[in-house]
């Protein structure tokens, strides 16, 4: 049996040297400054919204906002971690299937919350993975598919929108929220939440960027892993898996834009979809904010 293993492996490697074709990645764009990850292990893209300036020269408090990716592999070692940093609420963007596939590994005291603002109708995820292991998608598709989906997320389900960024402002104590990757969705909210609490442009989307400082030594693995594998889905167009495992500034662009076609600006959307009055926001800034 070892025997036929060690032959199947030396095929393996051997095919894929001749086989496979050479990988030539695009370095995504990063984030300029990068806080700790805080001592959490096996969760990604773990982290809190650093101290920054808004516009009126207001310095954002650290350790009240937490994000991550799922939290499926959290040990029980960092559960003092979590309780150290007075992390009291857990908030799941991901929709049911994600959370049945992968639930979180909490401890027992934290309030957990889920609110999906996108619900996976038809199974369409496992079937777009699919599409691309055929290689019926190609990377001009996959660019589409993120583009429609930050549009979409924050037009379609308005009112979820709206649960999500008032369970995490009317909180008194710190809250972590996360999706699958801490990167999409995730990175929409606290995109949201800057914007209310009036950091600007570059701000807000230099925080966004660094999902891909922090996801980089784990996207880089698996492009290469997929790279090495490519004879088993020799279809497969690996220019697909780097649109869908980093984040782009034209995606969050696409959020944003479609705000301001559809309400006008976002200061409206603020005050018509997310309900936050002007008096409001500043009780936000004022509490978040020194």
């Amino acid at each position: 049996m070892k025997k036929l293993l060690k032959i199947l492996f030396l095929f393996t490697v051997l095919f894929c040297a001749f086989s496979c074709k050479t990988q030539n990645f695009t370095a995504p764009e990063y984030g300029k400054s990068q806080a700790e990850n805080a001592g959490v292990k096996k969760v990604h893209n773990f982290r809190t919204l650093e101290e920054m300036k808004n516009v009126d020269g207001r310095t954002l408090r650290k350790g009240v906002f937490y994000r991550s990716g799922h939290l499926n592999k959290l040990k029980k070692k960092s559960f003092d971690t979590i309780n150290k940093l007075g992390i009291a609420e857990v908030i799941d963007l991901r929709n049911e299937k994600e959370i049945g596939l992968k639930p979180d590994h909490l401890p027992a005291q934290l309030s957990y919350k889920k609110y999906s603002a996108f619900e996976d109708q038809g199974d369409q995820l496992s079937q777009a993975r699919k599409l691309v292991l055929k290689g019926k998608v190609n990377s001009a598709d996959a660019d589409k598919r993120m583009v429609d989906f930050y549009r979409e997320y924050v037009t379609e389900n308005p009112a979820t929108i709206k649960k999500i960024i008032s369970e995490i402002l009317d909180s008194d104590q710190p809250v972590l929220y996360h999706c699958t990757a801490g990167k999409d969705r995730t990175g929409i909210i606290t995109a949201l939440i800057l914007t209310i609490l009036k950091f600007d442009k570059a701000t807000i989307y230099n925080d966004y960027l660094m999902s891909n400082n922090y996801r980089e030594d784990m996207v880089m693995k698996r492009l290469k892993l997929a790279g090495n594998l490519h004879f088993l889905y020799p279809k497969m167009d690996i220019k697909v898996l780097e649109k869908l495992s980093w984040v782009e500034r034209n995606y969050l662009d696409s959020a944003f834009n479609e705000i301001d076609k559809k309400y006008g600006s976002v200061d409206v959307y603020i005050q018509q979809v997310l309900e936050i009055s002007d008096d409001k926001r500043q009780f936000y800034i004022r509490k978040f904010t020194y």
